[in-house]
C-alpha cells in the first residue's frame, strides 16, 4: 500500500518515536510510506529508511497556518493518491477529515493520549473511519467521550526495537560528551519537555539535592525539548550552582535516545520512553504528568499495561514518592537490580515488539480500506435468466466477503431487483442516479457476463465503458469480475476495452479465450486471473418444482431434450432446418422437445416460431421463470440443444450434455472448454449431421455425464476464486 502518515512534527516525544518506528517497519515490509509533518530530529531517520517527507506546518494551531496546512495536505493527497491516510494528533486528524469530504480515501487515526473534549475542542477532533488506541483505557475514553464504536477501535502498543534498545547498546559516547566519568551513577530521563509532559523532569530537578544525599556524585541526564525547556534549564543551572557541580545535564533534543538510555543506570519516565528503557534492561521508575506508578516490577504489570505505562488514574507524581523509590533502587543489591532489568526486557519482547504494533496498524488499514458501498453493474433487470443468475451469485459472494457493505445494483427494473435481492437498486439509464450513486460509493463490481463486446452493438459497449470510466473518475475502485471479453472488432472499440481493463484494480475472466482476446488487444498486465462463470456457484430449485413446471406445460412423462434458442440476424433458414431436426429427434430417437425461454419476450417468440414450423408436437415453457427454476428443469433433461451461452452453462452446472449451435465465438469457446460438440453454425446447419451428433450424445450419455461432472467440479472451484476479488479490495 501507499500510506500517508500525517503528524504534527518529528521532534523528541513518545508519539513521534512511535510514528518513526511504524514508518520504518512499514517500509521494511514493502509498503510505500510518505510522511507529512513540520519536521524535526526524526525526519532524517525516516527518510534514510526509505520514506518520503513533506513539510507541512501541522504543529501550528492558528487559522492561517492551519489553512496553509490544509492546502498543502490536499495537494499531497491529490497528487500521491494514498491507499490509506493515517493521522496522528488532533490538528492532522481535523484537517484530513475536512479533505476527506471532497476526496475518497480510507482514513485512520491514532489516539496516543487523551484530549480535552469539551466545547469547540470536540468539534476539532476527527477519529476517522477506524481508530488505533495505544491502550485499553484510551479505547474506553474514545467510546465514552466521542462515541466511537468499539468495533472501529484497534488497540495497539508502543512497539520497541529490541535490537536498538538493548543491554548491549553502548552509552559511553554520551558519557564522554557530557564529561560523566565511567562508574558515575546516572539517572536518565527522556521526554518532550512541554508543560503537559514535563512534570517528571521538574520533580527530578526539584529532588536533586535529596538524590545527591542518597547517592553522592549521581548525575541526572535529561533529554528532550519543548516549551518548558528554558524554565527547566534555568532550574537545573540553579541546582548545579547550589551543589557546586554539574549534577543535572540538560541534553536538549536528541535522536540517539538509545545511547542516552544506555548511558544511564536507572530510568525515570512514562510511556514509550519507559518501555525503551525496559528493553535496555534498565530499572525503571514509571512517573509522569498523569500519575505515578513507581518501580516497575511483576506486581505492577497489569496496572502498567492497562494505562500503556502512562499512569492514568494513579496517584500524583511528587518529589517524596520519586525520591523514596530512587533511594530503594540505590540500596538494592546488584543481583536484584539486574533481575528487575531482565524482567522489564522480557515484558518488551513478549508484548511490545515493533512487529506487533505494525500488524495492529495494518489490520486497521485493511478494515478502513474495506469498501462500505459497492455498486454492481451488468446486464441486470432485463429478464435474462443467465444474467440474473450471475447477479444472484455475485451478490451472494459480496455478502459473504463484505457482510457490512451497502450494495447498489444498476438495473433496468430497479424495483424488481431491489425486491428480489433486498438491496438498493437504481435505474441503469438515469445519468443523475448513476452520478450520485458513484459519488457516494467506494467500488464498482462490473460483471460477469459478455459485456465488453461489440457483436451486439457499439452502443452497448460504449455504455459499459462509460460506467467503468464514470466510477473511476469519481474515485471508485473497479473490479472486472468473471468477464467474458469479445468479440470486439472495431479498432476504436478495442482501444476502449484495453484502456478500461488496464485501469481496473482487479480483473478476473470467465474463460481462457477472453484472456487471449485481451492479449491480442495489447493488454500486458500479469495479474489477470482466469476463473469461471459465477453461475457454477448457483443452486437450482427443488426437483419437485421442475416437475411441476413441466406438468403445468403439458409435457408428458419420459425423456426430453431441452432446447434454448434466441433471435439472431440471418436465422430464417436456420429456423426451418432446426424445426426439421427437432421433428427427427422426436421420431427417430424418441425424445420429447421442450423449449426453455432464457430471456422473456424475444426468446419465447423465437421458440414459438420454430415450434410452429414443426410437424410433431413440441412444448414451450412459460416466460419469466426464475433462474433456479430454469436450472432445475435443465437438470431433468436428457440433453440440451443450445444457442445461448447461459443455457449451455446451466446445463453444465447440472451435468447435462449439450449440442451447440454457433452464432458467436464465445459460445464456440465455451463448448470447447466443456468438451461438448458443436452441430454447426446458424448460417449452415446440416440436419443429418446434427442428428447424428445428437444420437451419438444420447447413446453415450453416461460417459458424457461423468466427464461433465469432472469438468463441473473444476469450474465450480474456479468460480469460487472470484470471491477472492472482493477480499482483495481491502487486503
Amino acid at each position: 500500500m501507499k500510506i500517508l502518515l500525517a503528524t504534527m512534527g518529528l521532534d523528541i516525544g513518545g508519539a513521534e518515536t512511535h510514528i518513526t518506528e511504524l514508518a520504518k517497519e512499514l517500509v521494511r515490509r514493502g509498503h510505500e510510506v510518505i510522511v507529512a509533518s513540520n519536521g524535526g530530529v526524526y525526519e532524517a531517520e525516516i527518510t534514510a529508511a526509505g520514506a518520503r517527507h513533506f513539510s507541512v506546518p501541522l504543529n501550528r494551531r492558528r487559522p492561517i497556518p492551519m489553512l496553509r496546512s490544509l492546502v498543502r495536505l490536499n495537494g499531497i493527497i491529490k497528487r500521491e493518491k494514498p491507499d490509506v491516510v493515517h493521522a496522528h494528533a488532533r490538528i492532522p486528524g481535523f484537517l484530513c477529515g475536512i479533505i476527506r469530504r471532497f476526496r475518497k480515501f480510507p482514513f485512520v487515526t491514532t489516539a496516543h493520549w487523551v484530549f480535552e473534549s469539551g466545547g469547540a475542542l470536540g468539534f476539532l477532533t476527527n477519529w476517522g473511519e477506524k481508530t488505533v488506541a495505544v491502550s485499553e483505557d484510551i479505547r474506553e475514553y474514545l467510546k465514552v467521550n466521542y462515541g466511537v464504536r468499539d468495533e472501529d477501535i484497534f488497540v495497539t502498543i508502543n512497539g520497541i526495537d529490541t535490537e536498538k534498545f538493548s543491554p548491549d547498546t553502548d552509552g559511553s559516547a554520551v558519557r564522554r560528551e557530557f564529561g560523566i566519568p565511567a562508574g558515575t551513577p546516572v539517572i536518565s530521563h527522556v521526554s518532550r519537555l512541554d508543560e503537559s509532559r514535563a512534570l517528571a523532569a521538574r520533580v527530578l530537578i526539584s529532588s536533586a539535592e535529596r538524590i545527591d544525599a542518597a547517592l553522592p556524585g549521581a548525575v541526572i541526564l535529561i533529554a528532550g525539548n519543548g516549551d518548558s525547556f528554558a524554565e527547566l534549564d534555568s532550574m537545573a543551572r540553579e541546582v548545579n550552582s547550589k551543589l557546586g557541580r554539574r549534577m543535572i545535564v540538560m541534553a536538549g533534543a536528541r535522536t540517539d535516545v538509545a545511547a542516552i538510555v544506555a548511558a544511564g543506570d536507572y530510568f525515570v519516565g512514562v510511556s514509550r520512553a519507559a518501555l525503551e528503557a525496559m528493553s535496555a534492561a534498565k530499572p525503571v521508575v514509571v512517573a509522569g504528568n498523569e500519575g505515578y506508578l513507581g518501580i516497575f516490577a511483576p506486581e505492577r504489570l497489569d496496572e502498567a499495561v492497562a494505562t500503556n505505562f502512562c499512569c492514568r488514574g494513579c496517584p500524583e507524581t511528587d518529589g517524596e514518592r520519586l525520591a523514596s523509590d530512587l533511594e530503594k533502587l540505590f540500596a538494592m543489591p546488584k543481583e536484584k537490580l539486574a533481575a528487575l532489568g531482565e524482567y522489564g526486557r522480557s515484558v518488551i519482547k513478549e508484548r511490545y515488539s515493533v512487529g506487533k504494533m505494525t500488524d495492529d496498524n495494518l489490520a486497521a488499514y485493511r478494515a478502513a480500506r474495506m469498501p462500505k458501498r459497492i455498486v454492481m453493474s451488468g446486464y441486470f433487470g432485463f429478464g435474462n435468466a443467465g444474467d440474473e443468475a450471475i447477479l444472484s451469485s455475485v451478490y451472494d459472494m459480496a455478502r459473504r466477503a463484505l457482510p457490512e457493505a451497502e450494495i447498489t445494483v444498476l438495473s433496468r427494473t430497479p424495483g424488481k431487483t431491489a425486491e428480489k435481492l433486498g438491496c438498493r437498486a437504481v435505474d441503469r439509464f438515469s445519468p443523475f442516479n448513476i452520478h450520485s450513486t458513484f459519488k457516494k460509493s467506494d467500488a464498482l463490481v462490473f460483471g460477469g457476463g459478455s459485456l465488453l463486446q461489440d457483436a451486439t452493438s457499439t452502443r452497448s459497449l460504449f455504455y459499459y465503458t462509460y460506467i467503468i470510466n464514470k466510477a473511476l473518475r469519481l474515485g471508485n475502485r473497479v473490479v472486472l469480475l468473471a468477464n467474458g471479453i469479445g468479440p470486439v472488432t472495431k479498432p476504436q472499440n478495442r482501444q476502449r476495452v484495453r484502456r478500461v481493463v488496464e485501469r481496473a484494480e482487479i480483473v478476473t475472466l470467465r474463460d481462457p479465450g477472453s484472456l487471449t482476446e485481451l492479449r491480442n488487444m495489447g493488454v500486458a498486465r500479469r495479474d489477470i486471473s482466469v476463473t469461471a462463470d459465477p453461475v457454477f456457484l448457483s443452486e437450482p430449485s427443488d426437483k419437485k418444482r421442475a416437475e411441476e413446471i413441466l406438468r403445468e406445460a403439458g409435457v408428458p412423462d419420459g425423456p426430453f431434450v431441452a432446447v434454448s434458442v434466441r433471435p439472431w440476424s440471418g436465422t430464417e433458414t436456420f429456423r426451418a432446418r432446426f424445426a426439421e431436426l427437432c421433428d427427427k429427434i422426436i421420431r427417430e430417437i424418441g425424445l420429447n422437445v421442450v423449449f426453455i425461454t432464457m430471456q422473456a419476450g424475444a426468446d419465447r417468440t423465437e421458440s414459438e416460431t420454430i415450434a410452429g414450423l414443426m410437424e410433431e408436437k413440441a412444448y414451450v415453457l412459460p416466460s419469466g421463470l426464475e433462474a433456479p427454476d430454469i436450472m432445475s428443469v435443465f437438470g431433468l433433461a436428457g440433453l440440451t440443444l443450445s444457442m445461448r451461452l447461459h443455457s449451455l452453462i446451466f446445463a453444465a452446472r447440472m451435468a447435462v450434455p449439450t449440442v451447440g449451435f454457433s452464432y458467436d465465438p464465445k459460445l464456440d469457446a465455451y463448448l470447447e472448454l466443456l468438451g461438448q460438440p458443436m452441430a454447426g453454425s446458424i448460417e449452415s446447419v446440416d440436419t443429418e449431421k446434427a442428428l447424428a451428433t445428437v444420437r451419438d450424445i444420447w447413446e453415450h450419455r453416461e460417459e458424457r455425464v461423468r466427464a461433465l461432472e469432472e469438468k463441473r467440479a473444476e469450474l465450480t472451484r474456479l468460480a469460487a476464486e472470484n470471491e477472492r476479488a472482493f477480499k482483495a479490495l481491502y487486503e
